[in-house]
């Protein structure tokens, strides 16, 4: 077992910093703040992520239809309008979604 215990949930980390970056998912805490939009990240790493959305970059191509992306989820998620990939099923009536957000507003 893990030396570094969350006291809140019980996972476990082998090393400390990674159990500090969890416990922040606890607090609700973002503390790292784009400085173009002003959207406030729990992690530095998902800011750094986000920030590629202002650069204009847009590396990630589809190989179906062309479409380009700024980031390799949003290219991933995308691919499954080609592949009819519905990985998102609702508890209540089955019904599949391409995307998690899909599920939650339904």
């Amino acid at each position: 077992k893990s030396p570094h215990a969350c006291t809140k949930c019980g996972k476990s980390f082998g090393k400390i910093q990674d159990l500090k970056k969890h416990q922040q998912t606890h607090t609700g805490a973002r503390p790292f703040s784009c400085r173009q939009c002003g959207r406030r990240f729990r992690l530095k790493q998902f800011l750094v992520s986000h920030q590629k959305v202002h650069s204009g970059k847009k590396p990630f191509g589809c190989t179906e239809c062309g479409k380009r992306f700024a980031q390799h989820y949003q290219l991933l998620s995308h691919q499954r309008v080609h592949s009819g990939e519905k990985p998102f099923a609702s508890g209540h009536c089955g019904r599949r979604f391409i995307r998690k957000s899909s599920l939650v507003r339904h």
